[in-house]
């Protein structure tokens, strides 16, 4: 008989309790230069009439360490959005995720979906970003939830002016001296990915009518351009109005039709190329730059969208089962002629959730060193489980591996006065 492996028992069914900690147990030493908060997002509340179905399902709860003079202090807080007041007041969900719907009869699907009253969630349980001078979780939906930063207290809903149904956006804005950028995706009768500057106004760039829109997790911003991956895990948008199943299940993975890079010159707004490859599926975008009239991206891909149905609690909670694995992969294109260059592997290694010295090195074709969780390769049962420091001229990499550790997304903190990109520390959270 095969035990449910403990990072699944700890991380993915126990329901989390809000926490105020003044200060936490800290061993060795942390640099006297490192001072501020570390705000971290995910799904909080995970089971209450019934266990959601998948890792990105849930309730958010946001995560705070305040790191001063050395010392760590913790809290934890739900964000108050219409989703969790309503599950507190009613003790069971009550609006539509990722891969779980509340429990309700067959006829009252189909009513509701006559009625289009689906309640989609509106618990951003993401990402955390600064747009502006706002802090915003974010997810899929089209609704983000401004926060305090200090407080983790909900200010108000990130408004794009649009009536949110139907229409979802990526969990990964794009910021650079311009303005800070997403993609919204629009189902109807036509689907579209719309570009909108969300700072320092709210505008809509440009949009691009597509027949069988993607599932888009991110997207990829240059100097002079915007470019949307859009692989063919894809949808036919009258399975979403209609709404009898959750929102991933009515994707289906369609590799014949491959992948598309769509480019956008960002002054103009104006579509200047589509130009396709072989299938891919990729959740994260990692930097796009132009060097030689040409443009480089960096994505961890996958040959395949099957990490999406891994994800499903009903395969993570399986002992010995292995994790698909991406790769860091790079792509340059010939924006003039419509082709691609050149499609290569930086790294064999897995590598999820990647990060870099955004803040220094987004946009840049100096950029040399790319941050990540993977799967160690004699532990690759289970979940991610390792740190992943990948060197993208020598191609070489390195790990922080521990047994029984299991650390989410890397964030690199630049050292005041250093002397190389690396110079610097990473923060993750490890179960």
């Amino acid at each position: 008989m095969n035990k449910t492996p403990n990072y699944f028992t700890l991380g993915f069914t126990q329901n989390q309790r809000e926490h105020i900690i003044p200060s936490l147990k800290v061993k060795g030493t942390i640099p006297k230069w490192l001072q501020g908060d570390l705000i971290r997002n995910g799904p909080g509340l995970v089971e209450l009439d019934k266990p959601m179905n998948h890792w990105f399902d849930g309730l958010a709860m946001l995560h705070n360490f305040s790191i001063k003079n050395g010392e760590v202090s913790y809290k934890s807080k739900f964000i108050e959005c219409e989703a969790y007041d309503e599950a507190s007041v009613q003790h069971k969900f009550t609006h539509s995720d990722f891969a779980t719907d509340p429990d309700t009869s067959l006829f009252s699907k189909v009513a509701t979906s006559f009625k289009h009253d689906v309640k989609i969630t509106d618990s951003a349980k993401v990402n955390v970003a600064k747009i502006g001078n706002k802090v915003l979780a974010l997810g899929e939906p089209l609704k983000q939830i401004e926060i305090n930063p200090k407080t983790l207290k909900t200010d108000g809903n990130f408004d794009f002016g649009l009536n949110p149904k139907g229409r979802m956006t990526t969990a990964h804005p794009l910021s650079d001296d311009k303005g800070t950028y997403n993609v919204v995706i629009e189902y109807g009768v036509i689907n579209y990915y719309h570009l909108y500057s969300m700072a320092p106004e709210i505008r809509k760039i440009t949009s691009i009518p597509v027949f069988e829109p993607a599932y888009l997790h991110s997207f990829g911003m240059s100097e002079n351009y915007f470019i949307i991956a859009e692989c063919p895990l894809v949808v036919f948008s009258l399975k979403l109005a209609i709404r009898l199943k959750p929102f991933i299940d009515n994707f289906t993975w369609k590799p014949k039709k491959g992948s598309r890079f769509f480019v956008i010159n960002r002054e103009t707004g104006k579509l200047v190329s589509t130009i396709k490859t072989s299938a891919f599926f990729s959740f994260h975008h990692v930097n796009c730059f132009e060097k030689d009239n040409k443009i480089i991206i960096d994505m961890a891909t996958y040959k395949d969208a099957s990490v999406v149905k891994h994800f499903y609690k009903s395969e993570l909670s399986k002992n010995n089962q292995s994790l698909p694995t991406s790769t860091l992969e790079r792509f340059v294109l010939d924006v003039e002629n419509k082709t691609i260059i050149s499609r290569d592997t930086i790294s064999p290694v897995c590598i999820e959730l990647p990060h870099f010295d955004f803040s220094n090195y987004s946009n840049n074709s100096y950029y040399q060193y790319v941050y990540g969780c993977g799967v160690h390769i004699k532990r690759k049962e289970g979940f991610y489980n390792q740190l992943i420091k990948i060197d993208i001229l020598s191609k070489e990499h390195r790990y922080w591996y521990e047994k029984n550790c299991y650390p989410g997304e890397p964030i690199f903190v630049a050292s005041p006065e250093r002397e190389s990109e690396d110079d610097g520390v990473l923060l993750s959270v490890v179960l």
